[in-house]
């Protein structure tokens, strides 16, 4: 059984949300012992890289699940709705090339991600 890890911040994010699409989301996310490699992952879900930190997007109706592998299980660092991305690259202007592509490239969006990745060093 893959142990799933949120931290504060995604935890927060993901309590927030009715029951009802939490269901949704951990549906979509549904990862299984056999597929923790990560070529299975990048075939289906998107991955941002960023000095050789690979990070994982599970799209699930209005909502992306970021996520990484750590250990042997999936650390989740961030559960934002689709419009909030949207919004960010608009207000940073990001260039086109895709939506991973361009978030690999932006400063602010891995300041979101570290800043719920250092919630799991803190507690």
């Amino acid at each position: 059984m893959i142990q799933i890890v949120f931290n504060e911040i995604s935890a927060a994010e993901l309590s927030r949300l009715p029951t009802q699409i939490q269901f949704q989301l951990l549906e979509a996310l549904n990862i299984q012992p056999g597929d923790l490699e990560p070529e299975l992952l990048a075939k289906r879900f998107g991955v941002l890289d960023r000095v050789g930190k690979k990070l994982y997007r599970c799209r699930a109706g209005d909502h992306r699940i970021y996520f990484a592998l750590a250990e042997g299980h999936v650390r989740v660092h961030r559960v934002l709705h689709k419009n909030t991305l949207a919004d960010f690259l608009y207000r940073s202007n990001l260039p086109g090339g895709g939506e991973d592509d361009a978030l690999s490239q932006s400063k602010q969006f891995w300041h979101l991600i570290d800043e719920g990745a250092n919630t799991l060093k803190q507690g």
